[in-house]
């Protein structure tokens, strides 16, 4: 390495590339969603947070289902995706 390269060692190299991959996990991706969906449950509705195995709360009828996600997406800024007794999507709301 000639005097006055302004290479720099592998090392320094490596240390940056880490610190720019973790810089930009922590920025550029949000991670989990906080997507609210109200989809049936036992013979009533029960609103569910994306990507979880347990239900956020349970609730007798669809409507009452709908404002409690609509409260949770609101707050989180996020989508309310409404699901038909068949599990199929009836409609989706953007609260972003």
């Amino acid at each position: 390495m000639p005097k006055g390269s302004k290479s720099k060692s592998w090392i320094t190299i490596l240390i940056e590339i880490v610190e720019v991959f973790f810089k930009s996990a922590r920025q550029g991706s949000r991670g989990r969603t906080w997507n609210q969906h109200v989809v049936p449950y036992d013979n009533g509705w029960a609103v569910k947070r994306a990507g979880n195995k347990r239900i956020t709360s349970k609730h007798r009828r669809q409507d009452t289902a709908i404002r409690k996600a609509k409260r949770l997406a609101r707050k989180y800024k996020a989508d309310v995706i409404i699901h038909r007794q068949d599990g199929t999507i009836r409609d989706r709301i953007n609260y972003d």
